[in-house]
């Protein structure tokens, strides 16, 4: 993408240039539509985490919500929740990472045990939920539900599949920049 970015003593990109091209990306890639839906992927990410502060989440949880698509934003080709996980994990620790890396296995599981939420998800999700594997079998759901982070990947799933409002106004980025701060590992 043509960032030059400061590294630390521990070859780590520096905090500051992160949330610069976090914010670059939400303003740039970010303006795209989002995979079918209403609204772009950075309107869809705020959203979401817009929807996690209104239920009083913990701020590990707004950040993962805020940045569970972020690969998208990154045009990796592994899968978008895992290559963003992987990339997040620069800067932020597994109380934000897991859930990002989970939450489209959590789309899975929730139409695996959860009566009618299928049905709730939008076409998009519907499409992109066959190309992650359809629900989970029941031995995938009980394997799911053991992880350490499953819950919290569920709850920003749920926030995920809400975030799709093109009416709904929503925070800027640097909204979340101090959350972003107060979490990030130095």
């Amino acid at each position: 993408m043509g960032h030059v970015f400061r590294h630390d003593e521990n070859g780590a990109v520096a905090l500051t240039d992160a949330l610069e091209v976090l914010g670059s990306l939400f303003a740039k890639e970010g303006a795209r539509q989002y995979l079918g839906e209403a609204v772009s992927i950075s309107t869809h990410m705020l959203q979401a985490a817009a929807l996690a502060e209104a239920a009083g989440a913990p701020d590990h949880l707004i950040a993962a919500a805020l940045l569970h698509d972020v690969g998208h934003l990154r045009h990796e080709h592994a899968p978008h929740e895992h290559s963003g996980a992987e990339w997040l994990a620069q800067w932020f620790s597994s109380c934000v990472i897991e859930p990002v890396r989970l939450h489209a296995a959590a789309k899975r599981y929730l139409c695996a045990v959860e009566a009618g939420y299928l049905e709730k998800l939008s076409p998009a999700s519907l499409e992109s939920l066959h190309v992650q594997g359809g629900p989970m079998s029941p031995e995938e759901s009980r394997s799911f539900a053991e992880l350490s982070y499953a819950k919290d990947a569920i709850a920003v799933r749920r926030w995920d599949e809400a975030a799709k409002d093109p009416a709904a106004p929503g925070p800027e980025f640097d909204h979340f920049r101090p959350l972003l701060e107060r979490l990030a590992q130095r």
